[in-house]
């Protein structure tokens, strides 16, 4: 009598990273590139890239970074000395935080500087106040340093923006970390001076780490100033790290450089991580971030500019659709209106309940793309990236307002 041999086991993959989703705003982005390459009119709000051209400078320094064969090798895996100094000046300079360079970490882009700022500050079971609307990748970032993001929501009555009686009302024995992002994404909400050293003060009292985007603060309009947390509260500085880099304020996303800031014994762990992670960031891009930040603003404070033009532009027309509350962004580049007034009625033969069902009616009937709130938060809302080209973005608005006419 034979007996068969047993089926081999399937190893299994893992649970922790069988949990998180997949980015909301780059789902939605390749969705509508997809269309787009098969013929479809569509115009896609999703993607928060900016349309414009790196500046030529940045791209020329690239270029000759390419002849020098230094490039060619490994170099310290924080980053170049003389792009740590660079941004330990413009810490300085727009954060108001004297940093030496060795507490600056270079990265692959804001997201791991995200990644590697929560892995160095939380512990399993520990909750991270996250307010909310929220970038789609920071509950991801929190879930897999073991963290429990604990959602603090502000609505378009608040400007979007928490106060410290909600986050006093959502923090537990188990809090230890806040997320403070101005301006915001999805939401372009800026923070005031007050706010912020508000927030700042309750952190410093409880004890709390802050995680600080601070990507966008260049991108303010209407005199607004992105005023850092820890300008703000300076005693902060010892329980802080802030996150930033080149990819919004100078049409940088593809060149993959950002940094993180904080307390030297915090940096040190940072650091670790990523020597075993990903070592160095690309030496050239990281010659042409240098370029980005000790070269001519020109440029980049016409990139704002147009940022504004094309942000009064949306504002002013998506609020001529009964049924939607548009909030004024103050940074950024983008609108997050409030569109509950168009849930629940009839379009073009369907009835959505839910900002996912809408999304999916508009990209159906008006071949536009837009983000659904749920990738952000609660139900409700829509995001739309301003950072296209000024036809674009009226004529998708205009498609907008024909079909909620």
């Amino acid at each position: 009598m034979t007996t068969s041999a047993p089926s081999p086991r399937t190893p299994a993959l893992s649970n922790k990273l069988s949990s998180i989703a997949e980015s909301a705003t780059l789902k939605v982005d390749a969705k509508a590139k997809s269309l787009q390459a098969a013929g479809r009119d569509v115009i896609s709000y999703a993607a928060g890239e900016p349309d414009f051209q790196t500046p030529s400078f940045i791209v020329d320094a690239a270029a000759h970074a390419l002849s020098d064969p230094a490039n060619y090798r490994y170099t310290p895996a924080a980053g170049l000395p003389v792009l740590r100094e660079a941004i330990a000046a413009k810490t300085l300079r727009d954060s108001g935080w004297e940093v030496a360079p060795s507490q600056v970490i270079v990265t692959n882009g804001g997201k791991q500087a995200v990644y590697q700022a929560f892995q160095t500050v939380v512990n399993p079971g520990d909750e991270v106040l996250l307010p909310a609307p929220y970038w789609t990748t920071y509950p991801e970032a929190i879930a897999l340093a073991d963290g429990v993001p604990v959602e603090v929501f502000a609505g378009a009555d608040q400007d979007y923006k928490v106060t410290v009686e909600q986050l006093e009302a959502a923090r537990t024995d188990r809090t230890t970390v806040l997320v403070f992002v101005s301006p915001s994404n999805p939401t372009g909400a800026v923070y005031t001076p007050e706010e912020t050293r508000a927030i700042g003060e309750w952190a410093l009292e409880h004890g709390l780490w802050v995680v600080s985007d601070e990507i966008y603060q260049n991108l303010v309009y209407d005199g607004a100033r992105a005023v850092s947390i820890v300008e703000a509260v300076p005693a902060l500085a010892a329980q802080t790290i802030l996150v930033n880099g080149v990819a919004k304020t100078y049409a940088m996303t593809g060149w993959r450089v950002g940094w993180m800031v904080g307390p030297a014994d915090a940096m040190k762990l940072a650091a670790n991580l990523q020597s075993h992670l990903s070592s160095n960031v690309n030496n050239v891009a990281q010659r042409a971030a240098l370029a980005a930040l000790t070269g001519p603003q020109d440029e980049a404070e016409e990139f704002r500019l147009a940022f504004d033009r094309r942000r009064r532009l949306i504002v002013e027309e998506l609020s001529k659709i009964d049924g939607v509350t548009v909030p004024n962004p103050l940074g950024a580049f983008y609108v997050y209106p409030d569109v509950t007034g168009l849930l629940g009625r009839e379009w073009a033969g369907k009835t959505p309940t839910t900002t996912l069902e809408l999304a999916d009616l508009i990209l159906d009937e008006a071949e536009v793309a837009v983000v659904p709130g749920e990738a952000f938060g609660p139900s409700g809302y829509l995001r739309l990236s301003y950072a296209l080209g000024d036809a674009q973005l009226l004529e998708g608005v205009r498609r907008l307002q024909r079909l909620f006419a």
